[in-house]
């Protein structure tokens, strides 16, 4: 298998592309400043996808923008803090300010010209266009959380990404399903028999951070630490088929 194989790369956006954990360490800081006990950026990041993952569960119809303030308002409580109504809606407008990863542009640009390049976000339309000025790349679809209606990990997300894609031509065997998150992308994945490819943006780090723990791990077809090393994985194949063989002796 070679990552020439493929047609699309269908990305998860926010952990792979957006350094959402930066986003929300900066966004929460009103709140984890006032925390009743000290919290480090784990504390911080694991109690976030535990409020975030449950209500996205039970809420599975609402925007991105309209939950995140729920989840500070669920986080306010567990760390003792007082906060107003118009607190808890700003931390859900700050998607706008959480930055793209410093390789992601360049590298969505060089795969841009190999590839269909495809979003499947739990985040809501608005969210994500700001964050889609960052990445500077004209994405061929866009699939958000808003659209369809569930968040991810469901299956229907990735049900309605391949009937979708099915319209434009693109079949389950071309894809290459890119994200950082194991408990949302890939587990669904290995469910949906798409290959995968591993962004581990949290190599140095402990834990799942702002994603839930997915039990079983899922399997993975390629792992790259950063999009730009899956950038130069696929630009070395690329020289090794274009390529002359060597002289036979």
């Amino acid at each position: 298998m070679k990552l020439t194989d493929f047609k699309a790369l269908t990305f998860d956006c926010y952990g792979t592309l957006i350094d959402w954990e930066s986003g929300m360490i900066d966004g929460l800081k009103p709140l984890t400043e006032r925390a009743a006990r000290s919290l480090s950026r784990n504390d911080i990041l694991e109690a976030h996808a535990r409020h975030e993952a449950s209500q996205q569960k039970w809420t599975p119809g609402k925007r991105y923008r309209d939950l995140l303030p729920i989840v500070y308002k669920r986080l306010a409580e567990e760390w003792g803090v007082i906060v107003t109504p118009e607190e808890c809606v700003a931390y859900g407008e700050s998607v706008k300010d959480w930055p793209a990863f410093a390789d992601s542009a360049e590298a969505l640009q060089y795969l841009k010209k190999h590839y269909k390049l495809i979003i499947l976000s739990n985040v809501d339309n608005k969210s994500f266009s700001f964050s889609n000025k960052k990445l500077g790349v004209d994405f061929d679809a866009i699939y958000t959380a808003e659209d369809i209606g569930s968040y991810k990990p469901s299956d229907r997300n990735f049900d309605y990404m391949l009937e979708k894609l099915g319209t434009i031509g693109i079949e389950k065997r071309g894809i290459l399903h890119t994200a950082e998150s194991m408990f949302h992308d890939h587990a669904p994945a290995n469910r949906f028999g798409l290959t995968s490819c591993w962004i581990y943006r949290r190599h140095a780090d402990q834990g799942f951070g702002a994603t839930m723990n997915p039990g079983d791990v899922p399997t993975v077809d390629f792992r790259f630490d950063s999009m730009a090393d899956l950038a130069k994985a696929h630009a070395e194949e690329l020289r090794e088929l274009t390529s002359e063989p060597p002289p036979s002796a």
